[in-house]
């Protein structure tokens, strides 16, 4: 099982012999409704779009986990999963096989990797877009993904999960609160599935942000804090710091096989 962090909430996974590409933002600058004043992200160095996709797995419809201008050069035969306004931005872009997955549904990737989507972020007072647990099938490995820290309680019935993706500091806007959840969050996410490794996502790696919304915003705790965390509650995940393009391996033990 091998991952590779691509900046921001964008990952490969290679799992169950398949490469699942999540949440890409690869190309061009991130923007919100083309507000560069308000927000801008832009790239320090080039990231290739990977080859051989076998799927693209989007969790919201926002542009910095549908991003646009990263869609648009992807081929549009590899199949998307995504949630309800993701998978209506990829079908009005041109894809050709998209699953749109509502909470609690289940998409069978060639009978090697299972993907449950569960409740994930809410965005605005109506939508609430998705967390995904993966299986590979053959293993029984699972891999928890949600990029803002919202966490269902519904993933008692998956527990453990081996590897967990979200974020483990917290970043908030002044009178509005935090709109990434971490640090607790996070630490109440392991009491409930106890993982065996937990990564963050959500960081800029090498990325460089601008505009007004990134000055108010405020980070709070680091990795050291969130390890600290955990040993205060006797649990052993182990926290890594992925550094961005580079292909790592994680080697799991065995586990007995959960329904996802």
């Amino acid at each position: 099982m091998y991952f590779t962090w691509l900046d921001s909430n964008s990952w490969l996974l290679e799992i169950g012999g398949k490469q699942i590409l999540i949440d890409p933002w690869l190309v061009g600058a991130l923007t919100f409704g083309n507000q560069n004043w308000l927000f801008k992200g832009e790239r320090q160095k080039p990231r290739p779009i990977p080859e051989n996709i076998d799927l693209i797995l989007l969790s919201q419809g926002l542009e910095d986990h549908a991003h646009p201008e990263t869609l648009k050069q992807l081929n549009k035969n590899i199949p998307v999963v995504g949630s309800p306004s993701a998978a209506k931005l990829v079908q009005e872009l041109g894809y050709t096989q998209v699953r749109a997955l509502e909470h609690g549904a289940t998409y069978c990737l060639e009978n090697q990797v299972e993907i449950k989507s569960l409740p994930g972020s809410p965005i605005g007072p109506t939508t609430i877009e998705n967390a995904y647990v993966l299986k590979e099938l053959i293993t029984g490995n699972t891999i928890y993904y949600e990029p803002h820290g919202y966490h269902n309680s519904l993933l008692k019935e998956m527990a453990p999960i081996d590897v967990v993706i979200t974020p483990l500091i917290d970043i908030s806007l002044p009178l509005i609160g935090p709109i990434i959840r971490g640090q607790k969050t996070a630490l109440d996410l392991a009491k409930l599935v106890s993982p065996q490794v937990m990564l963050p996502t959500a960081g800029a790696g090498d990325v460089v942000y601008e505009g007004l919304l990134v000055s108010l915003l405020k980070a709070s705790g680091n990795l050291e804090d969130f390890r600290s965390m955990l040993a205060k509650e006797n649990l052993s995940t182990r926290v890594l710091n992925p550094q961005p393009g580079e292909r790592f391996e994680l080697s799991l033990e065995q586990r007995p096989i959960s329904v996802v």
